[in-house]
């Protein structure tokens, strides 16, 4: 096994932290990681990333696939190399951006065949393909193809894609090549519970060194992904990572993280902070806003990223209004910082027993009201 993780300490509800050893380092858990699609994360560089307290990020196999190509990625030393970024990284399959991009695709179970948002080129990827791609991007980790049904989906083809998932699953692991390199498994089932626990134990059966919860948040309200999560990650094997894909909005991660869930991916915070927007430990803060116009003072006194410390709340909202692209960068690193010390104070919460407390505080902070029963 090429990742490691190790649990200090659970609480009664499932909360845990914990941390994972990866070729490229270790990360504590529970962890976010920010969305470098095209091998960057938006606006934000590998020391901006560091500074902000980041650990780990994630890169999208379908983008870099497409362009550059994953054979010049190879060659100038995988991710890694390419990104000047020497922490650990996680590449997706490739299937979610198939599934959402493509309008015309055709999938069986071979595979899925589609046109690029490209060029309109005819492509296909196989599970075996989208390993081998990331085989040669050289991520930590790795995701297996899978199928991710729309919502709403009939039973039936839940339970479909589903049984293709775990088809795919079967053959990505047969088609891995590399000892360096850890998979997680995905469980699909959308927010019918008994199909996720069948298809939960379908994975572990398999062996994977994580677990990765894919084909929620995509619409339907969080309370039903709060109750899929409730009745579900339980039971995901305890010392392993578990993984909620796509999600990163505070109040889903507090949620999750409460039920035990270990990581969390999303363009959430970066994409906020160009649409101008910047969270604070008293709530979002739209800095286009022309109350802002004058502000002095850091976009959040409670925080000390470069942004906080070296600029005025009149700046950056001037800025990001004239579209300069130093003002989504500060708002960026800003946004980024937020969400790793959330990450830092959750980890604390649990270590020291006051998960519950902190919960209701954030909430009544940040969203004015009292946190979901």
């Amino acid at each position: 096994m090429t990742l490691i993780y190790e649990s200090s300490k659970t609480l009664d509800r499932g909360a845990r932290i914990g941390k994972m050893i990866t070729p490229h380092g270790s990360v504590n858990t529970p962890t976010f990681m920010p969305v470098g699609t095209a091998g960057s994360v938006k606006a934000v560089g590998p020391r901006d990333l560091s500074e902000a307290g980041v650990e780990m990020i994630l890169a999208n196999t379908y983008h870099l696939h497409l362009r550059p190509g994953e054979e010049i990625v190879a060659r100038m030393g995988g991710l890694h190399g390419f990104m000047g970024w020497n922490r650990p990284i996680l590449t997706d399959s490739g299937g979610f951006q198939v599934f959402s991009l493509s309008s015309l695709r055709t999938v069986d179970d071979d595979g899925v065949t589609f046109n690029s948002h490209v060029d309109g080129a005819r492509l296909h990827l196989t599970p075996e393909s989208a390993v081998a791609i990331q085989e040669k991007l050289g991520a930590d980790i790795i995701m297996p193809l899978d199928q991710c049904p729309p919502l709403p989906s009939s039973p039936g083809d839940l339970a479909e894609a589903v049984r293709r998932t775990t088809h795919w699953a079967e053959r990505s692991l047969a088609a891995r090549r590399r000892d360096d390199q850890s998979m997680f498994g995905i469980i699909q089932g959308g927010v019918d519970l008994d199909l996720r626990r069948e298809h939960l134990d379908d994975m572990i059966s398999l062996g994977f060194e994580g677990y990765a919860l894919g084909g929620l948040s995509v619409g339907e309200p969080l309370e039903e992904m709060y109750g899929v999560l409730a009745g579900l990650v339980g039971r995901m094997p305890g010392d392993r990572p578990r993984y909620l894909m796509g999600v990163g909005s505070p109040d889903a991660v507090i949620e999750a993280v409460r039920e035990g869930i270990d990581m969390f991916d999303s363009v959430y915070p970066t994409r906020m902070a160009r649409h101008g927007t910047v969270m604070t430990s008293s709530g979002p803060l739209t800095i286009r806003n022309a109350v802002q116009a004058d502000r002095t003072g850091p976009l959040d006194p409670r925080c000390d990223c470069p942004t906080c410390r070296n600029f005025h709340r009149a700046y950056v909202r001037h800025l990001i209004k004239s579209r300069e692209v130093f003002g989504y960068h500060l708002a960026t690193i800003h946004n980024l910082r937020f969400m790793a010390d959330l990450m830092c104070d959750l980890r604390s919460a649990i270590a020291g027993d006051y998960l519950e407390d902190f919960r209701r505080e954030f909430w009544a902070n940040y969203y004015g009201e009292e946190p979901p029963r």
